[in-house]
C-alpha cells in the first residue's frame, strides 16, 4: 500500500495542471510515510540532531496530473549504503496512468553536514539494509 495524494488548487498552475515542483512536496510526504510506516520516526533523529536530507533528485514527467486528481504514490527501496538511502517512486492517478517516476537518494548528516553511517535500527527496518556493497561519496 503506498501513499495519497489529492491534488488541490494551489498544486497546479493558471492551466489545472499540476506545478512540476509540486511533485517534490509529493514525494516527500510519500517517502516520509514510508519511512513512518517501517518504525522510522524522523522526528526522533532531529531531536539528536541527526537528520535525513535529499542529496539527489531524479524525476521524469511522463503524464499531466490535474486539479482534483487522486494520485497513488509508490515508494520502494532501491538501494542502501554506508550513509545513504535511494528510494524509486512511482506516482499514478485514478486512472491508472503513470504520472511521475523518481528516484530520492537521502543522505543521513548531523548538524555539522557530515555524513553520519545509518543508525542499526534504520538497517534493520528498510528492506535491503542489511547489505549493499556501494562505495560512499556523500
Amino acid at each position: 500500500m503506498g501513499y495519497r495524494a489529492k491534488v488541490y488548487y494551489h498544486h497546479t498552475d493558471c492551466g489545472g495542471v499540476v506545478y512540476y515542483g509540486a511533485y517534490l512536496a509529493f514525494l516527500e510526504e510519500a517517502r516520509t510515510d514510508f519511512l513512518a510506516r517501517r518504525g522510522i520516526d524522523i522526528g526522533a533523529f532531529v531531536k539528536e540532531k541527526r537528520y535525513f536530507v535529499v542529496a539527489h533528485q531524479e524525476i521524469d514527467y511522463v503524464f499531466p496530473a490535474r486539479y482534483g486528481d487522486t494520485l497513488d504514490i509508490e515508494t520502494r527501496v532501491d538501494e542502501v549504503g554506508g550513509v545513504r538511502i535511494a528510494l524509486r517512486h512511482r506516482i499514478v492517478n485514478a486512472r491508472g496512468q503513470e504520472v511521475v517516476r523518481a528516484r530520492t537518494v537521502l543522505a543521513f548528516i548531523d548538524t555539522t553536514f557530515k555524513p553520519r553511517p545509518l543508525p542499526a535500527a534504520v538497517r534493520e527496518k528498510i528492506p535491503g539494509g542489511e547489505t549493499t556493497g556501494e562505495k560512499e561519496h556523500a
